[in-house]
């Protein structure tokens, strides 16, 4: 990045900033035709800072801070949540953060390339002085957020300050990244008896790994064995009927490098600027779902009689958000589930 990039990210950041001081980063940067990392990047030095900190090093400091608000977007999702983050466990190339109903994250640390620390200022009011939000926010290498979180303390914790002093301005590389290729469906022989052999849903990455399929291929494959296609608006009609039945769902929202997963009843969504929403007392999700365009059931065997999932995807094929029944390891999926995703079925096999 040139020093009149820089200075042109920055004013056209500011400017974006007077006029609406609640205006996401997301967003300028999609104004500006640039990554977010990118547009962070350009802040170095001025409420920016590079933290010079391996994944794993920054994934422990996140059960230091104290109370956040811990955020992770898919391309058509965003999933927020507030809490403690719970104590780090894990290996070398990934972390968990295990907290069913709480903070709930899954780190694949090979897709964290940069993170920094960012201090906003929040608009004052008439009763107090003009404050600080602090935030860590994590970037892949083509500078999409991996996984972000603010700070909801004030005065800050300590290791806040401790993250600050390790602070620099080195500059981040991005690269471009680039559109997903469609491709014919690959001929997999042997995919459905492994499918049929599973015992445990983890199993299903190495199952998409040795025969190097996308997780959607997989599902289209097989169509009327263990996946069934159903229309865009089921995702919604779910949704809808959990929440009135008050069933526990588990939200899956992906991005990058984290998966973070929100556990527990639903409020009743609603609709707002286009974007399906569920407003909760610890948690939001917010959903683009007229950008969504396939929703699939997935059935999955395991020793436990198997679970069921519902997955939406985005016109290239990513996996944007995924349901899953609240359930216990070591127990069967929930009945009410399954009599829900019946429900809907023979709706649909109705119309």
């Amino acid at each position: 990045m040139t020093t009149s990039q820089q200075i042109a990210i920055i004013e056209a950041f500011d400017a974006a900033r007077a006029a609406q001081p609640q205006l996401p980063a997301i967003e300028i940067a999609e104004r500006l035709s640039i990554s977010e990392g990118e547009l962070q990047a350009a802040r170095l030095g001025r409420d920016v800072w590079t933290l010079p900190l391996s994944p794993s090093d920054i994934a422990a400091y996140l059960p230091q801070l104290g109370r956040v608000k811990a955020l992770t977007r898919s391309r058509l999702a965003v999933l927020e949540q507030t809490g403690d983050y719970p104590e780090l466990s894990g290996g070398e190339h990934t972390g968990l953060l295990l907290d069913p109903g709480g903070l709930d994250l899954r780190l694949l640390y090979t897709n964290w390339h940069w993170a920094c620390l960012i201090r906003d200022p929040m608009p004052a009011t008439s009763a107090q002085e003009a404050q600080w939000r602090w935030s860590l926010q994590i970037f892949n290498q083509h500078g999409c957020a991996v996984h972000k979180c603010f700070s909801m303390e004030n005065p800050l914790p300590r290791p806040w300050g401790a993250l600050a002093a390790l602070g620099t301005r080195d500059m981040p590389a991005f690269t471009q990244s680039m559109p997903r290729l469609k491709r014919p469906l690959p001929e997999a022989p042997t995919l459905a008896s492994e499918w049929g052999a599973m015992r445990d849903v983890h199993q299903f990455f190495a199952l998409l790994q040795r025969h190097h399929l996308e997780r959607i291929e997989a599902n289209q494959l097989m169509e009327g064995r263990y996946t069934q296609t159903l229309p865009v608006n089921a995702l919604e009609t779910v949704l809808q009927h959990a929440s009135l039945r008050a069933l526990p769902l588990m939200l899956f929202v992906g991005s990058p490098g984290c998966v973070q997963i929100r556990t527990g009843t639903l409020p009743t969504p609603q609709r707002a600027r286009g974007w399906l929403n569920l407003f909760g007392e610890q948690f939001t999700l917010h959903l683009d779902d007229t950008a969504i365009d396939q929703v699939w059931q997935v059935s999955k065997p395991n020793r436990d009689g198997g679970v069921t999932s519902i997955e939406a995807f985005d016109a290239e094929g990513s996996l944007v958000l995924q349901l899953y029944a609240q359930r216990q390891e070591g127990r069967a999926e929930r009945r009410e589930w399954r009599q829900l995703l019946d429900e809907i079925g023979r709706q649909e096999a109705v119309a």
